[in-house]
C-alpha cells in the first residue's frame, strides 16, 4: 500500500547533499537537524566519504525492503531485522559515495526514543559509523560462517546433514520440544560474527565525538535490564513450577534459565568494550558498576563470567586481523560461550570456517 509523502526536503551540509523523505506527520524537523549535526561532526573529525545521504523517516520500513539493492550491506539479522530496529544504515560496500539511513518511527516510539534528542543523536551517530569503521577485520568477519552442534546426554537428538553432522539437543517443555540449538545459534552469531562490526562502529562513534549519545542509550539499556529482572523472576518461577509438575526436568529448567541469561545480558559486552577502547573507561565502569551491583548477582553465575571474558575479547580486537587471526579470535569467542554451558550439561562444538 502506497503512503503519502508528508515531508520532502533537500539540504547541503559540509559538501554533502542530504535528501529527506518522510511519511510521518510530526517531529521530523528535529531529526533532520540532528542528522545534519552528525554529518558535520564526522566530517570535522575524520574522513567523510559520502557525497550524498538519503534520510528516510518512515512509519515503518516494510514497504521499502523489497526495493533494497541485493549488494547493499544489511544490518545483523538481515532484512528481517530492519523493521525491528529504530535506525538502519544501508550502504554499498563497493561504493561509499552515499548511504541510505532509515528511521523507523514505530520502533522509535516503542523504545521511547522519538522525543529524546540525545537518543536520536546516539542512534544516528552509531549507524553512520558503520561504513566509516569498515576495515580489514570487518571484511574478514563477513567471510566467516558458523556451524553449531549441541549435544546433551539423555536428551532426544535430532540429526540433520548441513555440510556437517548437526545434532540438536531437545528439551521437552509442556509437550513442546525446545531446541537448544535454536536458542543458542542466534546468540553465537551475534557474539562471534556480528560483534566486530558493532564494536568498531561504537568505537568510531565515540571517537567521533558522539560518546555522550551512546552513553545515554546504554544508560537506558542498563535501566531496562535492571527493570526486567522482575520478569526474569516470573519466568524462573514458571519453569520451576513446570518442573515440579513433571512437564520439565529440573536440569532442563536450570539450563533454560542459563540460556535466557546468556541471551539477555552478554551483548552488553559489545556496548561497554568500545568505551574502554576509546579511552573512556569511566563511562564503561559506570555501566558495569550497575550491572555488577544490581543485575549480575541475580543471574546464573556463568553469565557474569562469560560477560567479562567476552569484553576482554572485544577490547583485544584489532583493525588489521588476517583471515587466520580472525578465525582464531572467533574461536576464542565460541570457547567462552561453550565454557559457560558445560557445567549445566550441554556439550557445544562448532566449526568456524571461511566462506569459499
Amino acid at each position: 500500500m502506497s503512503r503519502a509523502v508528508k515531508h520532502f526536503s533537500l539540504h547541503r551540509t559540509v559538501g554533502t547533499e542530504l535528501r529527506v523523505i518522510s511519511d510521518v506527520d510530526n517531529g521530523v524537523l528535529p531529526v533532520i537537524h540532528i542528522e545534519e549535526e552528525v554529518i558535520r561532526g564526522y566530517a570535522e573529525t575524520g574522513p567523510w566519504p559520502h557525497k550524498w545521504v538519503m534520510l528516510f523517516i518512515l512509519q515503518d520500513l516494510r514497504p521499502l525492503l523489497r526495493q533494497l539493492h541485493p549488494t547493499a550491506d544489511m544490518p545483523p539479522g538481515g532484512r528481517e531485522a530492519m523493521d525491528e530496529r529504530p535506525v538502519v544504515n544501508v550502504y554499498d560496500l563497493a561504493d561509499q559515495s552515499g548511504c541510505r539511513v532509515f528511521v523507523n518511527w514505530q520502533a522509535m516510539v516503542k523504545e521511547g526514543y522519538w522525543d529524546d534528542p540525545m537518543a536520536v543523536r546516539g542512534l544516528l551517530a552509531h549507524e553512520h559509523a558503520h561504513p566509516l569503521a569498515e576495515n580489514r577485520t570487518t571484511r574478514e568477519s563477513r567471510r566467516l560462517e558458523l556451524d553449531l552442534c549441541v549435544e546433551r546426554p539423555g536428551c532426544e537428538l535430532r540429526s540433520a546433514e548441513c555440510g556437517m553432522r548437526n545434532a540438536e539437543s531437545a528439551i521437552r517443555n509442556g509437550g513442546r520440544q525446545v531446541q537448544v540449538l535454536d536458542l543458542l545459534n542466534p546468540l553465537a552469531h551475534k557474539l562471534c560474527l556480528d560483534a566486530p562490526r558493532e564494536v568498531f562502529a561504537n568505537e568510531m562513534a565515540i571517537r567521533g565525538g558522539f560518546g555522550d549519545g551512546l552513553l545515554h542509550l546504554n544508560r537506558s539499556n542498563v535501566a531496562n535490564i535492571r527493570a526486567g529482572l522482575a520478569g526474569r523472576e516470573d519466568v524462573q518461577r514458571r519453569l520451576l513450577r513446570e518442573a515440579a509438575q513433571g512437564g520439565l526436568t529440573n536440569e532442563a529448567a536450570i539450563l533454560l534459565m542459563l540460556i535466557g541469561d546468556l541471551r539477555g545480558y552478554l551483548e552488553m559486552a559489545i556496548e561497554t568494550a568500545p568505551f574502554y577502547r576509546a579511552g573512556r573507561e569511566a563511562n564503561a565502569r559506570e555501566l558495569e558498576g550497575v550491572l555488577e551491583s544490581e543485575v549480575f548477582p541475580h543471574l546464573e553465575p556463568e553469565t557474569p563470567r562469560a560477560y567479562a571474558a567476552l569484553r576482554e575479547q572485544y577490547i583485544a580486537l584489532r583493525a588489521d586481523f588476517t583471515q587466520a587471526e580472525m578465525v582464531k579470535w572467533g574461536e576464542g569467542i565460541m570457547s567462552i560461550l561453550a565454557q559457560s554451558l558445560v557445567e549445566k550439561g550441554p556439550q557445544m562444538s562448532w566449526v568456524l570456517r571461511v566462506e569459499s
